[in-house]
């Protein structure tokens, strides 16, 4: 869970219900997973959170060419109004999501939302998605590999649409300084 949280897309949908089978098998306590898969995700959602406020406050987006174009100063200005207008609504949601909850913490952190509301919504909304998965790989008990097929097609139509809106951003951005190379050039 610290690792997938820490933008590594490790799937919570398959460790988290294996450790509601462990529990099942009576290797685990039902408590102890949750709270481990909690710790492990807001830990790792952290040090996403802080790498993200660090490039940004540390001015290594305008000493590096590539992050100055990864992190524009456009989709700064958007992610930082994103979080002003949504924050706690798409840090509590965006860690119940697949997907989204491997990398939600990131443009937190870009966004310098507030550290200590952060938290606290990372530290509820993984509660919560690590005690469902737990308990749903406990009441599977010996069939939770069954789950994965489920969260597998939602996983898929989540990176779908997420690689749709990459794509669209890289067209548009190119797009954009093409264009602006033309007006320069007149």
């Amino acid at each position: 869970m610290f690792f997938q949280s820490l933008n590594i897309p490790i799937p919570s949908e398959i460790i988290m219900p294996f450790s509601g089978f462990l529990v099942y098998k009576g290797n685990f306590v039902f408590l102890f997973a949750i709270l481990a898969g909690t710790l492990g995700s807001f830990f790792g959602s952290l040090l996403s959170y802080k790498l993200a406020s660090f490039l940004v406050c540390n001015g290594w987006r305008e000493k590096y060419r590539i992050l100055k174009f990864l992190i524009s100063d456009k989709n700064l200005a958007l992610a930082e109004k994103w979080f002003q207008k949504y924050g706690v609504l798409s840090i509590f949601i965006g860690r119940l999501t697949p997907v989204v909850s491997t990398f939600i913490s990131f443009p937190a952190g870009l966004a310098k939302m507030k550290i200590s509301t952060f938290s606290i919504l990372t530290l509820c909304g993984s509660f919560l998605w690590s005690s469902f998965l737990v308990y749903l790989g406990f009441v599977f008990g010996e069939n939770w590999q069954s789950l994965e097929v489920y969260f597998r097609r939602f996983d898929y139509l989540i990176l779908a649409v997420i690689l749709a809106i990459i794509i669209w951003w890289v067209w548009s951005h190119f797009k954009k300084d093409k264009n602006e190379q033309k007006t320069c050039n007149l």
